[in-house]
């Protein structure tokens, strides 16, 4: 059941820090503007890392299945810097062309907003490890 529950409860953790973050950087109003994709940490990669991390945690570091999820959340991080960073500069430079802002800029991650995904999914993924 934990295997199931886990990646909510990490979407439910890193979007409300998220938010708290955002609350106390810009205010309520910013705050309720800037949620979605992008920023600090990265929702996708807390929610793919806490999987794999209980994975790991429950039937062993060198088991194909943890393999597995470790490629997957390497597809994962390469998208949200790479790819989806991309398209939000492309976002930025069709939004400059327009009258008004109406594409989404800030969409991918930086490394910093990464690892600080990957390090809570790994403190999720262990918690519920020791859950019974």
């Amino acid at each position: 059941m934990k295997f199931i529950l886990l990646p909510f409860a990490a979407w439910v953790v890193s979007g409300t820090l998220k938010f708290l973050i955002n609350f106390l950087k810009h205010g309520l109003k910013n705050a309720y503007k800037l949620i979605g994709y992008g920023g600090f940490p990265s929702t996708h990669t807390t929610i793919i890392s806490s999987v794999v991390f209980l994975n790991g945690f429950s039937t062993g570091f060198f088991t194909p299945t943890f393999s597995l999820g470790l490629g997957v959340m390497m597809l994962f991080i390469m998208d949200a810097h790479n790819l989806r960073r991309k398209i939000g500069n492309h976002a930025e430079i069709l939004n400059q062309l327009q009258s008004k802002k109406v594409l989404r800029e800030r969409v991918g991650h930086t490394w910093i907003e990464i690892i600080c995904g990957l390090i809570l999914g790994a403190i999720l993924g262990y918690i519920f490890a020791r859950l019974p």
